[in-house]
């Protein structure tokens, strides 16, 4: 019998599958996530551990986790995790790709279509009582059909972004590692980000790429927020040189409630639900289990992870 630690409540019952197979598992119970003394506490005595993002597995809390030889991350991206301290444990580590790729693809589809659209300002309006009549200048946003998207990063959930905005008309370019960013920037009505987060991503969208946009462009981000310098962000904001951005991440997470960026106009952002089905979130929690069984038992994970480059 192997002892799991598991960082937060998961929905489904996935988590039967390893009590069934005689493993005990001890779930932090809090509604936040585990401090790092408490992941430390957690792991102390655990063979395998089930951690989301916002859990940082690195040399300190391995060194506090003599028996860890199996870790699955709750999520597609990794960057929380230390590979060469997990590495020189030969502890095994997975992940859970592919089955959140449309909840996100429809996520980023979704808040495209917010931002383009004007939806915040104009529910607002509604809420505060200044809809007074139909106005032929009110709200004008920006038409999809024939408008061009910039999709960063052409992995599975930016391919599946772009076949739903190519269903909406939009004319789609993919940029990718070795290509010219700036360039394509200059030729974006929208920009929806999908990268990894790697040393050569943090802070892609900084002053330079977002004064390469268009005035009036719309930048959206479902992917890490560590991607875009979000001081030039609130800047070219309030300046008017984008007209809206929609984010469903951030650094930090949670963005405290005094952030400079939440002062900036024309700014959406919700709090990181990019893989928020009962469906997909379910299907997460089976392949971090499924994962851990191999690991625990001796065998080759079926969704291994790798650091991204």
């Amino acid at each position: 019998m192997a002892r799991v630690a598991v960082t937060r409540v998961l929905p489904g019952d996935a988590l039967d599958r390893l009590r069934a197979c005689g493993h005990e598992v001890v779930v932090h119970p809090g509604a936040l996530p585990p401090t790092p003394d408490e992941l430390r506490a957690l792991v102390s005595h655990a063979d395998g551990l089930l951690c989301t993002l916002a859990d940082r597995v690195d040399e300190p809390l391995l060194a506090a986790a003599a028996d860890l030889r199996a870790i699955a991350v709750y999520a597609v991206g990794t960057d929380n995790i230390d590979f060469e301290a997990t590495g020189r444990r030969a502890i095994a580590v997975g992940n859970t790709p592919d089955v959140l790729t449309d909840a996100t693809a429809d996520l980023a589809m979704a808040l495209l279509l917010a931002a383009a659209r004007r939806l915040p300002a104009a529910e607002r309006n509604v809420r505060d009582g200044h809809w007074a009549t139909w106005e032929p200048g009110g709200f004008l946003g920006l038409e999809l059909r024939g408008a061009r998207l910039v999709i960063v990063g052409g992995g599975r959930i930016g391919r599946a972004t772009g076949e739903r905005a190519e269903a909406f008309g939009m004319d789609v370019t993919f940029v990718g590692r070795g290509d010219d960013l700036h360039r394509a920037l200059g030729a974006a009505d929208v920009v929806s980000l999908h990268a990894p987060l790697t040393p050569g991503t943090r802070g892609l969208i900084g002053r330079d790429a977002l004064a390469a946009l268009p005035r009036g462009a719309i930048l959206v981000n479902t992917a890490r927020g560590e991607l875009v310098d979000q001081l030039a962000l609130a800047e070219a904001l309030t300046s008017g040189h984008l007209a809206a951005a929609a984010l469903d991440v951030t650094t930090p997470e949670p963005l405290p409630a005094d952030d400079p960026l939440l002062d900036a106009p024309n700014l959406l952002v919700v709090p990181h639900i990019g893989s928020a089905t009962t469906k997909a979130r379910a299907a997460m929690a089976e392949q971090a289990v499924a994962n851990l069984l191999a690991g625990l038992g001796g065998e080759p994970m079926p969704w291994p992870a790798e650091p991204s480059a």
